[in-house]
């Protein structure tokens, strides 16, 4: 069965708003590896239009990027929205059916990992209990404002996590690696 891993970066005071950071080589390497071991992407609208089409343009007009080839190697990226009404890449397919089921099925087709990423998507997929490992890479800044993690999230009970690997780089960012 195929894994479905949320991935993020976040400040120290729990901002996972990419507007306010820039992530530093070492963490960019991370994803990178992490992106070769996945051939599916979850995301919500939001967290969508701010992936595609950058990284997909990046990948075009800069071979060496290795996160957007990365990126763009991904065979297929599936969103759950009810207000997109098109795909921006050939890549991407929009589902408007039952998430549960939905992640449920891709879980059970042969494959690489499934990734996610965001807030709102994360949120619902934690709730439903479907996230297998959470990957946060928690980035040496205090951004005093914007997004954070989890905003919103309703449960029906408290999500106990195990700390499977931790990662210390260079710039100090860390890697906690969780599962349920």
């Amino acid at each position: 069965m195929r894994k479905l891993i949320f991935a993020i970066n976040i400040s120290l005071d729990g901002c996972v708003d990419h507007t306010k950071f820039y992530p530093e080589e070492e963490t960019m390497d991370y994803f990178i590896q992490m992106l070769q071991d996945t051939d599916t992407f979850l995301y919500g609208r939001k967290t969508y239009e701010l992936m595609v089409p950058y990284w997909p343009d990046v990948a075009k007009e800069d071979p060496a990027d290795e996160f957007a080839q990365a990126f763009d190697a991904v065979e297929k990226i599936v969103i759950f929205s009810r207000s997109l009404n098109g795909a921006e890449e050939e890549k991407t397919t929009i589902v408007r059916t039952n998430l549960r089921d939905e992640v449920l099925k891709l879980k059970q087709q042969p494959g690489k990992n499934i990734m996610t990423g965001g807030v709102d998507l994360a949120a619902q997929l934690a709730a439903l209990g479907l996230i297998d490992e959470y990957r946060l890479v928690v980035l040496p800044i205090v951004v005093g404002e914007g997004r954070r993690l989890f905003e919103g999230i309703s449960l029906q009970e408290k999500l106990q996590l195990k700390l499977i690997e931790s990662t210390v780089f260079k710039s100090g960012a860390v890697v906690l690696r969780y599962v349920k």
